[in-house]
């Protein structure tokens, strides 16, 4: 889904910039944030398709601004999925029971990520 609109919440700026570039050579229209206040702001303004959601924020952390999102019903065709450095055993049904859609963990496969990005926009509801 070339085209599409997506949304990269992460307070790290390297992964903002790695994530941002990957994306935009891919075709997608890409907006960066650092923390939750800032995805809250960007979202007036800017109606992402998907979500990358860093699970590690600063302040209001990655899951309960997925919980705080899904609560709004503009929200539920956005696709919200958890970028992160969780890769322990049971963070991935963390993700899913925060709301969730999909989980890569970092670091990012540079390869793959613009496919699976393509995966989960295609998985997304109409």
């Amino acid at each position: 889904m070339t085209g599409a609109s997506i949304l990269v919440v992460d307070d790290n700026p390297l992964n903002q910039k790695l994530t941002k570039l990957l994306l935009l050579k891919s075709g997608y229209q890409v907006q960066t944030v650092a923390n939750a206040q800032e995805a809250l702001a960007t979202l007036n303004t800017f109606a992402p398709d998907l979500i990358l959601m860093d699970l590690q924020l600063p302040g209001m952390d990655g899951f309960e601004l997925t919980r705080l999102l899904k609560k709004h019903p503009a929200m539920q065709k956005v696709v919200i999925v958890a970028l992160t450095a969780y890769a322990m055993k049971g963070d991935e049904d963390r993700a899913r029971e925060a709301g969730c859609d999909g989980y890569i963990a970092k670091p990012l496969d540079t390869r793959s990520l613009p496919g699976l990005i393509a995966q989960y926009l295609a998985s997304r509801p109409s």
